[in-house]
C-alpha cells in the first residue's frame, strides 16, 4: 500500500508496518504536529480474508484524466481489476464512477473519477 499511496515505511517490522506521507518527514521538524496527518498502521491477522474487508479504501486521484493512469499505475504495481457487484448495481448501463481493484492478498479498494468542485 506504501507504493499506492506514494508514503514511505517509518516502521517495517514482521508484525507491523507504519507508513505516512513523505511530507511527515521532510518537513516535521517546522511543520505543526496536527498539519502533518495521520499515518497507516498495518498489522496482519493470522486468517485469510473470508468476507467483506473491515476497511476500505479509496483514491482519489487529482487531475480529471488521472483515473484511468492511476488504475494502470496500480495494475503494474501488482493489483487486479475485481468485480465486487458493481457491474449489478442499478443503473448499470452506465459505467461506475469508480475501479474496484484488489492487493495482490484479495483486499478490494477503489479508484474513483473526478468530482466536480
Amino acid at each position: 500500500m506504501g507504493q499506492a499511496l506514494g508514503w514511505v515505511p517509518v516502521v517495517e517490522e514482521p508484525d507491523e508496518v507504519v507508513l505516512v506521507p513523505p511530507h511527515a518527514l521532510t518537513d516535521a521538524a517546522t511543520m505543526p504536529r496536527e498539519h502533518r496527518g495521520p499515518g497507516l498502521v498495518f498489522v496482519p491477522v493470522p486468517e485469510g480474508k473470508q468476507v467483506k474487508n473491515r476497511l476500505h479504501l479509496d483514491l482519489a486521484p487529482w487531475g480529471e484524466d488521472d483515473q484511468e493512469a492511476e488504475v494502470a499505475r496500480l495494475v503494474g504495481l501488482g493489483a487486479r481489476r475485481v468485480d465486487v457487484g458493481q457491474s449489478e448495481r442499478p443503473g448499470a448501463d452506465q459505467p461506475p464512477t469508480w475501479v474496484v481493484l484488489a492487493d495482490p492478498e484479495g483486499n478490494e479498494f477503489c479508484v474513483l473519477s473526478a468530482r466536480d468542485d
